[in-house]
């Protein structure tokens, strides 16, 4: 759901940023490695697409550190090498997984879906509930069969709830988990796209809110 992309490389940091934003990932990115640690330690990742070679801090530091702090955020590597040998060191260092570049873009995305379902509690492809079906993999959304058609943040949004399975979901938390770090929290971004979401939910309503504790499905 939100993923940091750490690639010295700045235009194809937002190629991949891009990409993954029209996927449904809310993306942040970096272009060094200090700068990815520090994201790390300020924002709960499901993924990191790490390029190896980054600046001031080498990318394999950073996986590292990473994975001694015992954090569940995965670790997509990416690396201009195609020796074997340099991909089994990648997995070594605690990659969760690992890609050569150049790479065709459709796979990143299905690897980082892939590691998502790793980092979270296991949930079906296919979410239902209260006559809705959300298929996470396809990205389509219907209600009692009808297609709702949601934007990439609505999509989110209530995949998020769907997962809660009943449960309550603060507002921070959804702008934690389907925003990115330039996201205000001050701007009223969830109560916006909450109201639009309901809109296109229809009647009965299926969102309440949970006056001072959040929202729930």
């Amino acid at each position: 759901m939100r993923v940091l992309v750490a690639e010295d490389e700045e235009v194809l940091a937002e190629l991949v940023a891009t990409g993954l934003r029209r996927a449904g990932f809310a993306v942040d990115t970096v272009y060094s490695g200090d700068a990815a640690l520090a994201y790390l330690g300020l924002h709960d990742y499901d993924v990191v697409v790490l390029d190896r070679d980054l600046p001031r801090v080498h990318g394999d530091d950073v996986a590292r550190r990473l994975v001694a702090s015992a954090a569940r955020t995965r670790i997509l590597m990416l690396t201009a090498s195609a020796a074997t040998e340099d991909r089994v060191e990648g997995l070594d260092l605690g990659a969760d997984d690992y890609l050569g570049k150049p790479f065709d873009f459709p796979e990143l995305v299905s690897r980082v879906r892939a590691l998502r379902r790793r980092s979270a509690r296991p949930v079906p492809p296919v979410l239902e509930r209260a006559g809705l079906r959300l298929d996470t993999v396809r990205r389509t959304a219907e209600r009692e069969g009808r297609s709702l058609g949601l934007s990439p943040k609505e999509f989110a949004v209530l995949q998020i709830l769907l997962e809660a399975d009943g449960g309550t979901v603060s507002a921070e938390e959804l702008l934690e988990r389907a925003w990115d770090a330039n996201a205000d929290p001050f701007t009223g971004a969830v109560r916006v796209c909450l109201s639009k979401l309901r809109g296109k939910l229809g009647e009965p309503a299926l969102i309440r809110t949970v006056q001072g504790v959040g929202y729930a499905l």
